[in-house]
């Protein structure tokens, strides 16, 4: 009898062999800096949040990534000791899978190798985007790119509001600038109907696709 299709979904919803499911509270860390690189994670709901610390102590929000997106991918190639700290900016289901137990559905299942795939280039094209962005871009238009991706245009479906909230320090550390400049560019932006958000700034901030249009005008052309 033959055996009904794979379901990608389905699997990484399971615990199994290799494969575990972890609730994680709001500021509660998956894996630090250090730890022994020795699974990779799947976000089945809420958002994490990677960090890295450097000699000097200086800290840095380099990603924040939300449900139906791995991390800690890096064992796959070599890496012995994680480079960054992973930690939930809201409650959060994550599954780990052991390294030995995603490389075996890797080779076993095609459906989910191409599916692993996507994301693997989906991560290069968004690093390569990330660096386009701090070469050439102003610190106001970095600003606008984030919060634009953090309110998922750009991906299927509806853009929806940022719900985790998001201080203006974190804000900050992603595009390299003061929070003094994160906070006078929200409220440029505020006034001018780009986002909404309430006044204390503790809410959501729906980012409208106005945004959108004030940067698309002028994007860096890269030629190869």
């Amino acid at each position: 009898m033959d055996r009904p299709p794979f379901d990608p979904k389905a699997f990484l919803a399971m615990v199994g062999e290799g494969r575990s499911i972890g609730r994680y509270r709001k500021g509660q860390v998956v894996f630090a800096q250090e730890d022994p690189a020795d699974a990779v994670y799947y976000i089945q709901s809420g958002k994490v949040k990677i960090t890295v610390v450097s000699e000097h102590g200086k800290e840095a929000v380099v990603a924040i990534l939300e449900a139906d997106e791995f991390f800690g991918e890096a064992c796959l190639a070599g890496q012995t000791l994680r480079i960054a700290t992973v930690a939930a900016m809201t409650e959060s289901v994550i599954v780990r899978l052991e390294k030995a137990a995603i490389v075996r559905v890797i080779h076993q299942e095609p459906i989910f190798s191409e599916l692993f795939i996507a994301h693997i280039l989906g991560r290069i094209l968004r690093v390569e985007a990330d660096l386009v962005d701090q070469l050439f871009n102003s610190s106001e238009k970095r600003l606008a790119r984030l919060l634009l991706l953090l309110a998922n245009f750009g991906k299927e479906g509806k853009p929806q509001p940022i719900i985790a909230k998001i201080s203006q320090e974190t804000l900050a550390e992603m595009i390299g600038t003061t929070r003094s400049r994160v906070s006078l560019f929200m409220n440029k932006f505020r006034k001018l109907g780009f986002i909404d958000y309430d006044g204390d700034y503790n809410g959501s901030i729906e980012v409208h696709s106005s945004l959108l249009n004030s940067i698309l005008h002028d994007e860096p052309q890269i030629k190869v």
